[in-house]
Parts: C-alpha cells; sequence; structure tokens
C-alpha cells in the first residue's frame, strides 16, 4: 500500500512540473481610463497660474477657433473666460464631456455680418506662400564680408554671463607664475572642484589618475589654495577655515588654535572643554567663536546659480471693513473666447461637410477648454473663501491661531470630493494680511487644550518659537521645561513632540543654545 501511494505522488508531480510551462490564458477584467477631456480639466485644476498660463497659450496655437481677448479691466476683478463670452451654461458635474454639443442657434452673435471666409483663407494661403520664399532666400548661401563676421563674433563675445567658480580660477591660473606643466595639473584640480570650493579627491587619487608625482600636484594646489575666494580648493571644513585665518594673518590667533585642534568640540558647542584643553576662560572661547562663525564655510557660495523661486499667488485676500473678500488672480491668464468668424461660418449654406465637422470639432473641445478653466477658477475661489471663512482669527491676529483644518472638511463644505480640494490647492499660493501662504498651509491637524478649544500643529510649533526666544540664553529651557510651560498655557503633548517641532525650526538642543559670555 505506501509504494502505491508513492507512485500516484509521483505521477501527480509529473502532471505539476508540465504545467509549469509557458501557456496562454484569457482572462476578463476591469480596468478605469480617464478619458482625454477629464485628464485635460485635471491637469488645468492641478496646473499653478503660470503652468496655466503656458496651457492656454498652448491651446490657443492649436485650436484656431480660439481668440484672445484683450480687456482694459481690472484684472484681479474680472474674468473674461466666464459663460456670457462662449454660451457656456453653468457646470453640471454629472453632465458628461461629449454632451457638449455646438448649434449655431445659440449664439447671441448669430445676426452680425460675416467676412467672406474663402478670401480670407486664400489671402492667408498667399502669404503662407510669400513667407516660405522669403525664407527661402533667406537661406541662402551668401559670402559675407570680414568686416560683416568680425562685428558678428565680436557682438557674440560682447554677451556677458554669469562666470563660475571654475571660470573665475581659471582665469587666476592664467595670471600666475606657473609653467605649462603646471597649468596643466592646476585645470586638472580645478575640474575635481566642486560647486562649494570643495577639492572633493585626494592628492594621492589625482597622482594615481594622471601618473604625476604626488608632491608636484601639491605643489600646485598650495598655490591655488591662494587663489580667490579665500578658502578655496580645501579638502574639509577645517582646512577651509584655516585657509581664511591664515589669508587674514591670523596663524598665531586663538581662533586658529581652535580650529585647528577643536574643530568638532566647536562644532557640537563644547566650550567648557576647548577652554580647557586650551586653558582659557570660556568667555574668551565663546568670544572665538563668534569670530570664527564671520567666516565662510562654503567659498564658493557667491557663485551658485541664482535659481530663487518667484510664486504668484493665486487668491488674493484683502479686509474691507470688517469682513475678508477673496478674488482671484487673473493678472497673469490670458482671456479667451470662441472666434465669431468661425461660429458664423457655420451658418453659411456653401460651407462643405467636412470643414463643418472639423470647425464643429474644435469649437466643441474649444468650448469645453473654456468651461474647463471657468470650472478650475469657481473650485479654486470656492474653497479659497472656505478657508477664509474658518481661518478668520488666524488672519486677524497670526499663525499662533491657526485652527485645524482638514481637506475633507472643506470638501463637504463646498460639495466637493476630497482629492478635488487636494488637486486644487496643490502647488498654489494665498496673498494674506499675514503674508503669502502656500495653501496645503491651512490644512493641518491639532491638538485639544484643557479648556476645549483647538489649537493646530502650527500654531503649537509657533508657540514654542516664542518660548525660546524669550528664554534666558545663559540658562535656556529644555524640552521637559518647556513641556511644562505650554502646560501653563492649556497645551498637553510630549517631550517628543516639543524636540520634533524643535528640529522642524532649527533651533538646537538647550545645551547647544546656551552662551556663557
Amino acid at each position: 500500500m505506501p509504494k502505491k501511494l508513492l507512485s500516484i505522488n509521483h505521477i501527480w508531480y509529473k502532471f505539476y512540473s508540465m504545467a509549469q510551462g509557458m501557456h496562454l490564458a484569457q482572462k476578463l477584467a476591469l480596468q478605469q481610463v480617464l478619458a482625454p477631456q477629464l485628464q485635460q480639466s485635471l491637469a488645468l485644476l492641478q496646473a499653478p497660474t503660470l503652468e496655466l498660463k503656458s496651457l492656454i497659450e498652448q491651446e490657443l496655437q492649436q485650436n484656431p477657433v480660439l481668440e484672445e481677448v484683450q480687456t482694459l479691466e481690472t484684472p484681479s476683478q474680472s474674468f473674461s473666460l466666464n459663460q456670457e463670452d462662449n454660451d457656456i451654461p453653468p457646470l453640471d458635474p454629472t453632465e458628461p464631456p461629449s454632451d457638449i454639443i455646438y448649434d449655431p442657434a445659440d449664439d447671441k452673435d448669430n445676426n452680425r455680418p460675416v467676412d467672406d471666409f474663402q478670401s480670407e483663407l486664400e489671402k492667408l494661403m498667399q502669404l503662407d506662400q510669400e513667407w516660405r520664399e522669403y525664407f527661402n532666400e533667406a537661406n541662402a548661401p551668401i559670402r559675407s564680408h570680414e568686416d560683416t563676421e568680425e562685428k558678428r563674433q565680436y557682438m557674440f563675445e560682447s554677451l556677458t554671463t554669469t562666470p563660475s567658480l571654475q571660470d573665475i580660477l581659471l582665469e587666476q591660473v592664467k595670471l600666475s607664475e606657473l609653467d605649462n606643466d603646471q597649468k596643466r595639473i592646476a585645470e586638472l584640480i580645478i575640474g575635481n572642484i566642486d560647486e562649494r570650493g570643495y577639492l572633493h579627491a585626494s592628492v594621492h587619487e589625482l597622482a594615481f589618475s594622471t601618473n604625476v608625482p604626488a608632491d608636484q600636484i601639491e605643489t600646485v594646489l598650495k598655490v591655488i589654495q591662494t587663489f580667490n575666494p579665500p578658502g578655496v580648493a580645501a579638502r574639509d571644513l577645517r582646512e577651509c577655515l584655516m585657509l581664511q585665518l591664515e589669508r587674514i594673518g591670523k596663524e598665531d590667533s586663538l581662533e586658529y588654535k581652535i580650529v585647528k585642534d577643536h574643530i568638532e568640540a566647536l562644532g557640537k558647542k563644547k566650550y567648557p572643554e576647548i577652554a580647557k584643553a586650551i586653558n582659557v576662560s570660556i568667555q574668551e572661547i565663546q568670544k572665538a567663536a563668534e569670530r570664527i562663525s564671520a567666516l565662510e564655510p562654503f567659498p564658493g557660495r557667491a557663485f551658485y546659480p541664482d535659481d530663487h523661486l518667484y510664486v504668484v499667488p493665486e487668491v488674493i485676500v484683502e479686509k474691507v471693513g470688517d469682513s475678508y473678500t477673496v478674488t482671484l488672480n487673473n493678472e497673469y491668464l490670458p482671456h479667451i473666447r470662441i472666434s465669431n468668424t468661425y461660429k458664423d461660418y457655420l451658418s453659411k449654406a456653401d460651407c462643405p461637410q467636412d470643414v463643418k465637422d472639423y470647425i464643429r470639432e474644435k469649437i466643441r473641445s474649444g468650448k469645453f477648454f473654456i468651461r474647463s478653466i471657468y470650472q478650475r477658477q469657481e473650485t479654486i475661489l470656492k474653497i479659497s473663501q472656505e478657508i477664509v471663512k474658518r481661518q478668520t482669527e488666524f488672519l486677524d491676529k497670526g499663525i499662533r491661531f491657526l485652527k485645524p483644518m482638514t481637506m475633507l472638511q472643506v470638501a463637504e463644505a463646498v460639495g466637493v470630493h476630497e482629492t478635488t480640494v487636494s488637486r486644487a490647492v496643490s502647488g498654489k499660493y494665498m496673498q494674506t494680511p499675514q503674508g503669502v501662504y502656500e495653501m496645503k498651509f491651512f490644512f493641518s491637524s491639532g491638538v485639544k487644550t484643557i479648556n476645549g478649544s483647538d489649537m493646530s500643529n502650527e500654531g503649537v510649533k509657533n508657540l514654542v518659537a516664542e518660548i525660546i526666544k524669550k528664554e534666558n540664553p545663559k540658562k535656556p529651557y529644555s524640552d521637559e521645561e518647556i513641556v511644562k510651560l505650554l502646560r501653563e498655557q492649556g497645551i498637553n503633548i510630549a517631550r517628543r513632540t516639543v524636540a520634533k517641532y524643535r528640529t522642524e525650526l532649527n533651533i538646537l538642543p538647550s545645551n547647544l543654545r546656551k552662551i556663557y559670555t
């Protein structure tokens, strides 16, 4: 009997092994795919103002029935992308995009005199042909004179660009007394200096990769370290600060001794330990540390690329009387509408059917685009109004009075989905009497105070910053002492929460904040 069972198991094992090969199979599954028009609406909703401007300009180029309208009204108070300019009915979220159908009878301006579309089209084609001929002639090879080429080269050389740190160092190499071989070594060293101004390759690594003796590389490196900016080509922070102190003649100073022998203790502000090792007072160490802090830890900082980010507020909140008004900032957005020329052309009897179909499709697409922008603006305005309604105390008194608020609460009040609120506030800013804030800033959880009211995490964090700002620098508060002070104000949070908020505020622990003078 055991032998029979063993053979059956063996048969099943053989069958299972054969079933492991490659084979075809059909499977029925459901997959949700967003329609292109819905994807466009979501992209418009999520785009900040400047990005939305680019999307509108791109659509103006792709859709011939759209045209930009020049308006003399105040941009922040008027919105040309409205229903009156384009006969767009109020949005119904349940209406599918495909139901946006153009009917010439819907146009208010249908009885206006129309231009001869065919003659206009022929003129455009003639103009296009003229431009083609012009460009063909312009691109023909022309023998230029030497003085013309010289002027052209002078013009290109006159264009100014911000020099990089490497450019500045290479210029100094040309003016140095290094010979040709040393200049080649200097170029190699400069190529290994990062944007901070530090040499991130050791002398031995450079010698190994170039087959140049290490002492020759070290000699050239010493010369480069005398270049501007002071401290350049250092291999670490210690050497960088020492080079700067040597440049101003402080090789025998207390600062030089601290940097040379106690750089790690200086970074941890262990002033008593340094004072004991050097046999000077803590007050002298404190003053020397202040002078050291005036040195530049990153010599290449002055040559960093100018990559400052500028934001344009999406919403402007102003106080008028005792209440706040919320307006959309439409100053940067082109004002567009459906061109009446194309709408009138559809009503002509001699219009070919394929042209009618093309124009009708473009008008349908343009109307949906305008409707999507209108819906975006309306959604952002409603969400902003709800934020202002809930955060009036913050607008009056500051961050400490920011109330806890979730996107779900705002979504329920506005009548949209929570993800719609998330997309609508993403990357957008609000200009308020308290300053310009990212709209996501107003959404945060909070804590319950002893008296039963709510305070947002940002409010508690701001309160921690105020407590530390008012502390005695000679006896700074520990995290546990801050917890007790917050409890006295009715806020009960854990010590680790205080430590987390302090870290987010870039505030050092109490032992590193202490001042001994």
